[in-house]
C-alpha cells in the first residue's frame, strides 16, 4: 500500500481549512485516512499550522510521501520548535526554589 502525507479539506465555501492525514494515495482526497497528524489554516496569519512532528518523522520513515504543502508545513514546523526549544531549555534548567518547612 503506497502511504502519503497530505492535506485533507475542511471548513465552509471561501474559509478553507485542512488537516494534515495519513493516507492511502489510491483513497480520495476528503476521503478514508489513516491518522490525523495536524491542522493548518491557510486564512490565519503568522504561525498556521500545528503538527505532531514526531509521528510525521515516523510515516516518513516508514516510506510515506508527503506532499509539496505538507514537506513545506513539516520544514516550518521543525524550525520553530528548534527555536522554540532553547528558551524552555534555560527555564527547565533553573535550581528549583528551596520550599520553607
Amino acid at each position: 500500500m503506497a502511504v502519503s502525507i497530505r492535506l485533507r479539506r475542511e471548513g465552509a465555501l471561501n474559509r478553507p481549512y485542512y488537516k494534515v492525514v495519513v493516507a492511502d494515495s489510491r483513497s480520495p482526497r476528503d476521503g478514508k485516512f489513516i491518522e490525523i497528524i495536524g491542522t493548518y489554516d491557510p486564512k490565519k496569519p503568522g504561525h498556521n499550522s500545528m503538527l505532531k512532528i514526531d509521528r510525521a518523522e515516523y510515516w516518513i520513515a516508514r516510506g510515506a510521501q508527503p506532499s509539496d504543502t505538507v514537506r513545506s508545513l513539516i520544514k516550518k514546523n521543525k524550525k520553530q520548535a528548534a527555536s522554540a526549544a532553547p528558551t524552555t531549555a534555560e527555564t527547565s534548567t533553573r535550581a528549583p526554589e528551596a520550599s520553607a518547612l
